[in-house]
């Protein structure tokens, strides 16, 4: 049993059509049926049912075909594996971020991480589908809230539990309060992001449960603009407690929300079934070193 004839068989059963495999895989149909009569013979079974011009997948097909999975997966773990000891500091991480993480998680642990690693290529896309991104594989790594029933190939690590805040202009009447409970907000003119959204969400579902409706008259997909209304005067948004105390916008006060206080809790998410460089290992310890740090400060800044 050859690699290659794997290869094929798994192009086959990809288009459920040999003549158009064959085209795909740039070799001629009648090689690539004798590579399937090779593969068909040593098993000793058929792989397909051929009816008229339709072929369908045998239960001996089957099984090759998930085994086939299996075995690409590993020949890409070694590939990568192999890969990172001779370019230990090369190569490229790719990272999903839900939208406005940056700002808070991204923006200075970017810089340092890119000094220290200055040969490795870094991607950081934000992105609402962050969880879907890593278990299709189109990203190495995913920062996001923690799934609901996750994908038996992926790794959760959690980073801390995020609690929101009310974003208030500091001349405000609310803002001289340290707390206030959830339902006072609909006294207020909000500025929110898109339903989309993560925080969004979040607030919706606060929303529900107290049986109440905010007024949220403008909407805006980046975090700039929401900190720019904000500190107008426009309106009140709620946010990322840690985000709030770390950037120290002027002119905004950060109030505590009561009964519920919004919150979720952020991972970082992987396949367990993909080569993991020393690269990402090394950004994960990072990431988690510079949560604490910011967890801290915002807690003295509390304090």
């Amino acid at each position: 049993m050859e690699f290659r004839q794997l290869e094929y068989f798994a192009a086959i059963c990809k288009e459920m059509h040999f003549s158009r495999a064959a085209e795909n895989l740039c070799t001629t149909q009648s090689n690539l049926s004798q590579q399937i009569k090779f593969l068909e013979n040593e098993l000793g079974m058929p792989l397909f049912d051929r009816i008229g011009k339709r072929i369908a997948l045998t239960d001996a097909g089957k099984i090759l075909l998930e085994q086939c999975h299996i075995i690409f997966e590993r020949v890409d773990y070694i590939k990568g594996a192999i890969t990172d000891l001779k370019h230990m500091e090369g190569g490229r991480l790719d990272i999903g971020i839900l939208p406005g993480d940056g700002d808070l998680l991204f923006d200075a642990l970017l810089i340092n991480f890119h000094r220290a690693h200055p040969k490795l290529s870094i991607r950081v896309t934000e992105t609402v589908d962050v969880y879907q991104q890593v278990v299709n594989g189109t990203r190495d790594l995913g920062v996001t809230i923690v799934p609901e029933n996750p994908d038996d190939r992926i790794s959760i690590i959690h980073l801390f539990h995020e609690e929101f805040a009310l974003a208030i202009h500091s001349d405000h009447p609310f803002a001289k309060s340290k707390a206030i409970p959830f339902e006072q907000l609909q006294q207020l003119k909000m500025v929110m992001f898109g339903p989309e959204h993560q925080i969004t969400k979040v607030i919706d579902s606060c929303c529900k449960e107290k049986g109440i409706a905010l007024d949220n008259s403008i909407e805006t997909s980046t975090l700039s603009t929401l900190l720019s209304l904000v500190e107008q005067g426009i309106g009140a948004a709620i946010l990322p407690r840690l985000l709030l105390d770390y950037l120290k916008r002027d002119h905004i006060s950060a109030v505590t929300l009561l009964h519920p206080t919004p919150s979720q809790d952020i991972c970082i998410l992987y396949r367990t079934d993909k080569f993991m460089g020393q690269a990402a290992k090394t950004f994960i310890s990072e990431l988690q070193s510079f949560i604490r740090n910011v967890t801290e400060l915002s807690a003295r800044s509390s304090g």
